[in-house]
């Protein structure tokens, strides 16, 4: 696979802009291409008031913002892109446009370069007969804004080779996008159900059912999103939506026509005035709402009808892509296949259209793994970025499934696990904790755990060379897991901590027991006790991790070529202290008030420590040095779960996360 170090950029436009500032954001040189300087200069202008925006919310430091700068370079001569390793054209949606724009870019980069389209309208397919070298093209459909928004639809063409299309994934990974990938058809996965949602909200204005600010109300509550439609296409332009539609209208026939009145706004060229809620009735709140689930419905469903892309991948565009709380395939599982048949039904019977044969639960279950087979290495990625890969029943069962299949497999030798996006694994589903809680069914928390420790158990003793390559957050059980591990490898921009403590549980996936194995007991209970985050680097003076690896790595790594590991460390006078420090004195003394350690720390490092410690909750405490101290293998985690799970401090432990910190009573 590729080492990437310049991008380049054709395009100067909203797009483009974006484009280039993120990539100069993750270190790369960009090279931004377009015809003339005026055009640049407004392209170079967008860059520097967003990066002040963030400026002014601390996103970024002046220091940081003049480096990303200084990345950029501006140029009309496409003989600038000679050094890129990757191109994105990023121009207007117009064939011919884009086939010159394709024309110069090949004469200017290197044969071995990758070239791709951000097309939103035509087939990539089609494009790539317009490139030198049609296997290094690929499509890469970034959403808006594309400096911040994380989703990117990956679309290989017929000609794309497997080397480019996992160089491009890889690369996107690097640059904190979150992929997606799909077919080769007319709107890819997102646009096809989310215009066609845009269009529906219009015909039910047209309708008179209810008003715009009304419909967007419901749309707001149904979907879970912060716009409704009309504002959306407001903050887009009302002509994209259009010319979306009707893109998808000639690929697809009748139902996808735009709206008469989305026609009109867009040859007025003016937004909407959406005005404010008047109300609407409860027999038009419900039919808004089985008109608006009832396109997404249809529309997901011929997706997945004609294999454009998964079920996760849809569910995962719209959380993403579109920020939307409820997927289309969560709402699916959640509004029943009796009742989005009906939704489905109404809609097709008015357009005379069929029913999507793919309305059975089975096909809306989501994939949340992705996985790879390298010669004699299998790759599994935990692909749940949306909700940073948390682990909870639907992974758990996954896992565990793929985990046993290449296990079996004589001819694999080497099992990678890794995960998608900014999270290797950020813990347990802590949803899934307090709805039990609340509901009183506690065995289910005790199921769940032991599921989760049987599967941990399979890992650990498997005869492969399990290797666990830390790409982010590994909190809580994401940090179990890579303890499983026979060799844990981490990006430097990795992250490592047990937080449980913090919210009124201990760590119950063998945190208390294979940490030990790894640093021993005093530097265990110093994670588990404090939850403080260990960045990569850290958790290799400590020996909790093998090696520090660095994105080129990487694709040595899922072929099982790893690299050599240093022996283990010798701790430094700091660690020592902090070791000896919790090996020495019991939690009791710890949380004493008047606790003073005979240590060679100096005072302000074991008062901070020790401050931290009493923060978190007193019986989740107890309990995991009794663990710990014990040493009664994973499963002794098992006996106290139902004890700690009915705590008060539990629940509002469990509640507060993304939040302040209760006060924690030992209750």
């Amino acid at each position: 696979m590729m080492e990437f170090t310049h991008i380049g950029i054709v395009g100067a436009g909203t797009m483009g802009s974006a484009l280039a500032q993120k990539f100069a954001q993750e270190g790369f040189h960009v090279v931004m291409i377009d015809r003339e300087d005026r055009f640049l200069d407004r392209g170079l202008k967008s860059i520097r008031s967003t990066l002040d925006a963030g400026l002014k919310r601390g996103i970024f430091t002046a220091e940081q913002v003049d480096t990303i700068m200084a990345r950029v370079t501006m140029s009309t001569e496409y003989a600038s892109l000679a050094p890129c390793q990757l191109t994105v054209e990023a121009v207007f949606e117009d064939l011919d446009v884009k086939t010159e724009v394709f024309r110069q870019i090949c004469e200017a980069v290197d044969g071995s370069a990758i070239v791709a389209t951000n097309t939103s309208s035509f087939s990539v397919s089609a494009l790539s007969r317009a490139v030198t070298h049609p296997e290094r093209f690929i499509g890469l459909h970034f959403f808006y804004n594309a400096a911040m928004n994380r989703l990117v639809e990956i679309v290989r063409a017929e000609s794309t080779s497997d080397e480019a299309f996992q160089s491009a994934m890889l690369l996107m990974q690097q640059c904190g996008k979150d992929p997606i990938i799909c077919r080769d058809v007319n709107g890819f996965v997102v646009n096809r159900f989310f215009v066609p949602w845009l269009n529906e909200s219009v015909r039910l204005y047209e309708e008179n059912v209810a008003g715009m600010a009304d419909i967007d109300a419901v749309c707001r509550k149904v979907f879970g999103c912060g716009m409704g439609p009309f504002a959306l296409m407001n903050a887009t332009g009302v002509p994209i939506a259009y010319h979306s539609q009707q893109t998808l209208h000639e690929a697809f026939g009748a139902f996808y026509r735009p709206a008469e009145k989305l026609q009109e706004q867009m040859e007025r060229n003016e937004p909407w005035s959406i005005g404010e809620e008047s109300g609407v009735d409860a027999a038009g709140e419900e039919r808004i709402r089985r008109r608006m689930l009832g396109v997404v419905f249809l529309v997901c469903g011929q997706l997945l009808e004609e294999n454009v892309c998964t079920a996760g991948d849809i569910n995962r565009g719209a959380r993403i892509g579109l920020r939307w709380k409820h997927g289309p395939a969560e709402l699916y599982h959640a509004i029943g296949e009796s009742e989005v048949r009906a939704m489905v039904t109404e809609v097709t019977s008015a357009w005379k259209m069929n029913v999507p044969s793919t309305l059975y639960p089975a096909a809306w279950k989501q994939d949340v793994l992705r996985v790879e087979r390298n010669d004699s290495a299998g790759v599994i990625v935990i692909n749940r970025p949306e909700d940073l890969n948390a682990f909870n029943p639907l992974v758990a069962s996954q896992l565990s499934e793929e985990f046993d299949r290449m296990d079996s497999d004589a001819t694999i030798e080497t099992i990678v696990i890794t995960g998608q996006g900014k999270a290797f694994m950020a813990g347990a589903d802590i949803k899934f904790f307090i709805d039990h809680i609340v509901a009183g069914t506690l065995q289910e928390i005790v199921s769940f755990t032991k599921a989760g420790q049987e599967l941990f158990r399979r890992i650990d003793d498997s005869g492969k060379k399990v290797v666990a390559l830390v790409n982010g957050l590994a909190l809580g059980g994401g940090f179990e897991l890579a303890l499983t591990a026979d060799v844990i490898l981490a990006l430097k921009h990795a992250v490592f901590a047990f937080p449980e403590t913090g919210i009124g549980i201990y760590p119950g996936l063998g945190g208390t027991q294979r940490t030990v194995r790894r640093v021993g007991k005093g530097l265990a209970k110093y994670l588990v006790y404090t939850g403080d985050f260990i960045s990569a680097r850290k958790a290799l003076e400590i020996g909790l991790i093998d090696a520090v690896v660095e994105w080129r790595d990487v694709p040595a790594v899922f072929r099982g070529n790893l690299p050599a590991t240093p022996k283990r460390p010798v701790l430094s006078d700091r660690w020592q202290g902090i070791r000896d420090l919790f090996e020495t004195y019991p939690l009791s003394r710890l949380v004493d008030v008047d606790f003073q350690p005979d240590t060679k720390l100096d005072e302000e490092t074991w008062r901070g420590i020790v401050k931290r410690v009493r923060r978190k909750a007193p019986r989740a405490l107890a309990l995991a040095e009794r663990l710990i101290d014990a040493q009664a293998g994973p499963e002794s985690e098992l006996e106290h779960l139902e004890e700690i799970f009915s705590t008060e401090d539990a629940l509002a432990g469990l509640r507060s996360v993304g939040g302040p910190s209760p006060a924690f009573t030992g209750r």
